[in-house]
């Protein structure tokens, strides 16, 4: 049975144009219009991609800091020890620790948002990969959250640092702001994202790469967006 949408919601929809694909200005004006909810919705892209993400060439993962970051400030946790613990500290992370921060993650405490380590602490972090793993909370060097340069990882992750990765399906689902931002604004950080998946299509994908794109809020309808090898276009 099909969910029964409300009226604010169906009012939303009927802005969007049947069969209509929009430019990217036309689509962040028109996400925010149908973004109707009281409160700062959040702004996603959505893009299916033509890959197969069980091949290991097929994958697409990686993290890209946005020019004016996503509107949310990041809770930000670090694995850390000596003169490593004090930069953590002076670049703005909120937890600083070691074997202690273990202990109260092994305890179900989770009041944090990304997870930054130095190289010789993964022996510590290694015990929670069956935790943090699914949450999608574990450090990795891909995303430079493994790393010596641990106040360049915060200040970046305080920026507004997003993570990208295909779902089992080969969809990418990445905020890019809120519904105060200026269109303009997601524009530009929608821009920086998309060029930065094109770039990152992987060897293994053939065919066509970028399927769809849609932008969404949280509470509305989704706007499809126009297909270009470039971003910009």
């Amino acid at each position: 049975m099909p969910k029964k949408r409300c009226k604010k919601y169906r009012e939303a929809a009927k802005l969007i144009e049947d069969g209509k694909v929009y430019s990217v200005n036309e689509a962040m004006e028109l996400v925010k219009k149908t973004a109707t909810k009281n409160f700062d919705e959040t702004i996603e892209l959505h893009v299916r991609l033509g890959v197969d993400p069980k091949y290991a060439d097929q994958q697409v993962r990686g993290a890209v800091v946005l020019p004016h970051g996503t509107g949310k400030t990041k809770r930000v946790l670090v694995f850390a020890k000596g003169e490593k613990v004090d930069e953590a500290e002076k670049a703005g992370a909120d937890y600083v620790g070691s074997d202690e921060l273990v202990t109260k993650i092994q305890g179900g405490w989770f009041d944090f948002d990304v997870t930054i380590a130095t190289p010789n602490m993964m022996g510590v972090v290694g015990k929670l990969g069956k935790i943090l793993g699914p949450r999608g909370l574990m450090p990795n060097p891909k995303l430079g959250t493994v790393t010596m340069d641990v106040a360049k990882a915060v200040e970046e992750a305080k920026a507004g640092k997003v993570e990208y990765r295909t779902d089992k399906q080969g969809n990418v689902h990445v905020p890019i702001g809120r519904k105060s931002f200026d269109a303009e604004k997601l524009a530009d950080n929608y821009r920086l994202l998309m060029d930065t998946l094109i770039k990152a299509k992987p060897s293994g994908a053939k065919g066509q790469y970028i399927k769809s794109i849609t932008v969404v809020s949280t509470m509305g309808p989704a706007v499809p967006v126009q297909l270009a090898t470039k971003a910009a276009e």
